[in-house]
């Protein structure tokens, strides 16, 4: 009986389909999402931070209460062993874990970045996903501003290096709106998004009187900047940023509890999603896990949104993930040679298939390569072996000619 009729009778039938907000990456899109991963990387080694690494599953109680109302979105559940554990929420709080958890193995100030999947049990919607890569750049054990300047600059870089031609950090600080509850902020945080009616109303659904909410709104609308805004400001100017590039924003606020002073966010003129990266100071965290009063601030890019600006700005290279070149097998036992040729051409950096399946006839395989978008092919039969040549198809072009073989190489070089 075929498999599928008896999967139908026992009704075990799986669906061929992700969960919701969750991603498969063709490789198209893997290919372009990897060569950003590579770009974000460079950034951040050539401002000296080091990469990080933390596991995927933390204890729950690691991110309770430290990130405010985002614990209603923990994945959380029992692991085997009967403990409450989450999938990585964010990767501050496990950072802050490891700068309490190895304090005497790290260098302060400790300059990390980090570039990992995060889970959010939220509604998915455009730019906003249950599963999507978060990417962080943090100075552990430095209290001055500057740490706070540099972290806004190596933000601004990205997108310098990106090649973006206008773009606008946001900065405030949540020193000046220590006067305010959290609760007031979390809903002041979305005014730009929903207007001050709806952050009126927000704000009073949570409690707040009608005056209060008008009082801390227009108290946020008045703030003016403070020294450590304007240190930022002066510090991004002498970094070579142009002036449009940066501002302060007194209605920025950050919905992060553990926010605790500069924050700011990165938004793409042009680009109508929203913000692109965000960033605060968080002083408490590693105490508040470890004991250890060590200070941090950092930022995380909208991994997403970013590649998504990218695309839309024409950013995105030229760039080809496929193979430059099919090596054919004319015949089964004359595979060894082809193997040799697409070691051969490897080994001079040019990137080589070697098509799997000697029993395939050539036309199969120079429909495979023409499908799959490789524009050269390699054909080495009896009379190529004999004369150390090769056949080169130009399958763009619809073309051919022969070549000896030690030229082969070369010619591909001059292909690119």
């Amino acid at each position: 009986m075929p498999v599928k009729i008896l999967q139908c009778i026992i009704g075990i039938m799986i669906k061929a389909q992700t969960l919701k907000g969750f991603r498969d990456f063709l490789p198209q899109d893997a290919a372009k999402r990897l060569w950003f991963k590579n770009k974000l990387i460079a950034v951040f080694e050539s401002w000296g931070y080091l990469p990080l690494e933390t596991p995927t599953l933390e204890p729950v109680e690691l991110f309770a209460g430290q990130v405010g109302e985002g614990e209603k979105l923990f994945y959380r559940f029992k692991d085997q062993g009967g403990r409450e554990v989450a999938l990585r929420y964010d990767q501050t709080v496990p950072a802050c874990r490891v700068v309490g958890q190895y304090t005497g193995q790290l260098v302060f100030p400790f300059k990390r970045y980090q570039i990992q999947p995060a889970f959010r049990s939220e509604k998915p919607q455009k730019g906003r996903y249950r599963e999507f890569l978060q990417c962080d750049a943090d100075i552990f054990g430095v209290k001055s501003v500057y740490a706070d300047a540099e972290v806004c600059g190596l933000a601004l870089d990205i997108y310098r290096q990106l090649g973006f031609k206008e773009v606008r950090l946001s900065l405030n600080d949540r020193e000046l709106m220590k006067e305010l509850p959290y609760e007031a902020i979390v809903v002041i945080d979305k005014l730009k998004k929903i207007g001050q009616e709806k952050v009126l109303a927000e704000m009073t659904e949570k409690g707040i009187s009608s005056a209060k909410a008008e009082e801390y709104l227009k108290l946020v609308q008045n703030l003016k900047p403070n020294k450590t805004v304007k240190i930022i400001l002066n510090c991004l100017e002498k970094m070579g940023f142009p002036k449009n590039w940066f501002n302060f924003e007194p209605t920025l606020a950050r919905s992060f509890s553990y926010s605790t002073g500069p924050i700011f966010e990165i938004e793409i003129p042009g680009y109508q999603a929203g913000s692109v990266l965000g960033g605060e100071r968080f002083d408490n965290i590693v105490k508040n896990i470890s004991g250890l009063d060590i200070p941090g601030t950092g930022f995380a890019v909208g991994f997403d949104r970013t590649l998504e600006a990218v695309e839309q700005f024409g950013l995105l290279p030229d760039f080809q993930p496929i193979p430059q070149v099919l090596v054919t097998i004319f015949s089964a036992d004359l595979f060894e040679d082809s193997l040799k040729i697409s070691s051969s051409l490897r080994s001079e950096g040019i990137k080589t298939e070697l098509y799997p399946n000697p029993e395939n006839k050539l036309d199969k395989q120079l429909k495979y390569a023409d499908q799959k978008g490789i524009p050269f092919a390699v054909i080495a039969g009896p009379d190529e072996i004999n004369k150390f040549t090769v056949t080169v198809k130009n399958l763009v072009l619809t073309k051919q000619e022969t070549l000896p073989r030690e030229k082969l190489a070369d010619y591909f070089k001059n292909q690119k």
